[in-house]
């Protein structure tokens, strides 16, 4: 008796392979920038409302106690991005510098767990899609559905529009 052909999963316009495609990774990489930039602003935000109370914040050691009583969402922020807390010897602006390399340099599986858990926790908000080919994620951080196509399938669909429309227009007879 003869197998039966598994569909392929599509999501956001994109057929999930293993391994990887070009056009997921694209698609990730999209979605871990818009990712990165929603942490950083975030993260920017929170420094700022507590600047507004200690204008010599940044030249102040980092006390995560004191930190965490006034503001526990920066001290979920930093450790879902850096490997671990800070401890004596580490200012508040050392920690963010050291927040903003961890960042840049955050692998796509990190951070579409990291993003997931604290999107979950409402800390930071949701995303257009979500990364594709990644098994577990702690909740759906982004606020499109499967039949929403991602960036990189829009623009391959737009191609193959414009290549149909082109193929029978007067020009190319």
């Amino acid at each position: 008796m003869k197998k039966a052909k598994k569909s392929p999963e599509i999501k956001y316009g994109i057929e999930i392979t293993k391994p990887w495609n070009s056009e997921m990774y694209d698609h990730n990489e999209k979605v871990a920038s818009e990712m990165k930039d929603n942490l950083m602003h975030r993260w920017n935000l929170l420094i700022a409302k507590l600047e507004e109370d200690d204008r010599y914040l940044m030249d102040r050691d980092w006390d995560e106690d004191d930190i965490k009583a006034e503001c526990p969402e920066l001290i979920k922020l930093q450790r879902g991005v850096c490997y671990s807390g800070f401890g004596d010897g580490y200012s508040v602006q050392g920690v963010c510098d050291e927040f903003k390399r961890e960042l840049d340099t955050m692998q796509n599986y990190q951070l579409h767990e990291e993003y997931s858990y604290l999107s979950f926790k409402g800390i930071v908000r949701r995303t257009r899609f979500m990364m594709v080919g990644y098994e577990w994620e702690k909740h759906d951080y982004s606020f499109c559905t499967d039949i929403d196509l991602s960036p990189v399938a829009t623009d391959v669909v737009a191609d193959n529009v414009v290549n149909r429309l082109m193929k029978n227009s007067i020009d190319n007879q």
